[in-house]
C-alpha cells in the first residue's frame, strides 16, 4: 500500500498529491511515469512523475480530474493509500550537458514540463520557461517554475495572468531574442506519424533566406526547403495508445520535441547539420 501524504487542490479540476513510495522515488528522472490503481477494483492508469524528493521517499503526481479512475483517485485523501503504485517506467528525458533552454508547457500539461526545468535547473542549466493557461484561475505550479527558471513568461489566452495569447506567441519572441528580430518563423499544421493532429514550428532557412537555392543549386542546409524545423508536437495517435494497453476512449497524450542541433545550426551559422556529430575537435572548439 502506498500512502497519500498530501492532497492539495490546485484548480477546480486538478489535484496534486505526494505519495510515500521510497524505492520509486529513489531512481525517478523527469520524463518518467507510474501507473496507480487506487482500488483493488480499479482501473490501472499512468501518470507522469511530476516531483520526487528522495531523501524523503516521496513521489508528486498531478492530475486532471477527467474520468473513472481519476474520480475515484480524487476522492481519496491525506491518509489512505493506493493499491498498486508501480514505477518508475519509461525513458528519461536527456537532459546533460545543455546550457540554456527553453521549456514550453501549456494548461495541466506545465505539470510534465515542471520536472525537465527542475532537473535543468539543478544541472546549472539556464532555464527560460513559457507557461500558459486559459485563464488566471487554472494557473498551477507558478512559484515552482519562478524558483528553477531565470525566466518565467507568463501567458492566458484573454490576458487575466501575465499577457495575453498563447505559448507560440512567447515562444516566437524567445526565437527572436535568439537568432535576431529579422528571424522569420511559422507555426503550421504538419503530418508525423505517431501524432494526430500534429503541428510544427520552422525558421527561415538562413543560408538561403527561404528560397530554398544559393547559387543556382538546391541549398544544402535545408534541402531546397527554404526551412528549418525546429520542433514538432501533437496528441498521440490512438493506435500508440492502443499497443501500450491504454483506452483511447478515456485517455489522450500529447507529445513534443525539440530539435537542439537544428537550433544550433541557426545560432551558429552552421551549413550542414552532420558537422554537429562528427566529433571534429577542429570544428568543435570553434565554439
Amino acid at each position: 500500500m502506498y500512502k497519500i501524504l498530501e492532497k492539495t487542490p490546485l484548480n477546480p479540476t486538478v489535484t496534486k498529491m505526494v505519495i510515500e513510495a521510497p524505492l520509486v522515488a529513489k531512481k525517478a528522472e523527469p520524463g518518467q511515469f507510474i501507473i496507480f490503481r487506487a482500488s483493488e477494483d480499479g482501473e490501472r492508469v499512468p501518470l507522469t512523475i511530476a516531483d520526487y524528493d528522495r531523501k524523503a521517499g516521496t513521489v508528486t503526481i498531478i492530475f486532471q480530474i477527467v474520468g473513472g479512475a481519476t474520480m475515484e483517485l480524487n476522492a481519496l485523501n491525506a491518509g489512505d493509500s493506493l493499491v498498486d503504485f508501480v514505477g518508475p517506467l519509461g525513458t528519461p528525458s536527456k537532459l546533460e550537458g545543455l546550457k540554456k533552454v527553453a521549456v514550453v508547457g501549456g494548461g495541466v500539461g506545465c505539470a510534465i514540463a515542471y520536472p525537465t526545468a527542475k532537473k535543468l535547473h539543478e544541472l546549472g542549466a539556464e532555464v527560460h520557461s513559457v507557461v500558459g493557461f486559459r485563464n488566471k484561475d487554472l494557473v498551477i505550479l507558478e512559484k515552482e517554475f519562478e524558483a528553477v527558471s531565470a525566466q518565467v513568461v507568463k501567458m492566458s489566452d484573454d490576458g487575466s495572468w501575465g499577457e495575453k495569447g498563447l505559448v507560440t506567441n512567447a515562444l516566437e519572441t524567445l526565437i527572436k531574442r535568439l537568432y535576431g528580430e529579422d528571424a522569420v518563423v511559422r507555426f503550421r499544421p504538419h503530418h508525423f506519424p505517431f501524432t494526430e493532429p500534429s503541428c510544427e514550428v520552422d525558421m527561415q532557412c538562413f543560408k538561403c533566406h527561404g528560397t530554398g537555392e544559393t547559387a543556382g543549386q538546391v541549398c544544402s542546409t535545408c534541402h531546397g526547403e527554404g526551412w528549418i524545423e525546429l520542433l514538432g508536437a501533437g496528441m498521440v495517435h490512438p493506435k500508440v495508445l492502443e499497443g501500450c494497453g491504454i483506452d483511447p476512449k478515456k485517455y489522450s497524450g500529447f507529445a513534443f520535441g525539440i530539435g537542439l542541433e537544428r537550433m544550433a545550426m541557426g545560432r551558429l551559422r552552421i551549413n550542414d547539420l552532420r558537422l554537429i556529430f562528427d566529433n571534429d575537435v577542429r570544428f568543435l572548439s570553434q565554439f
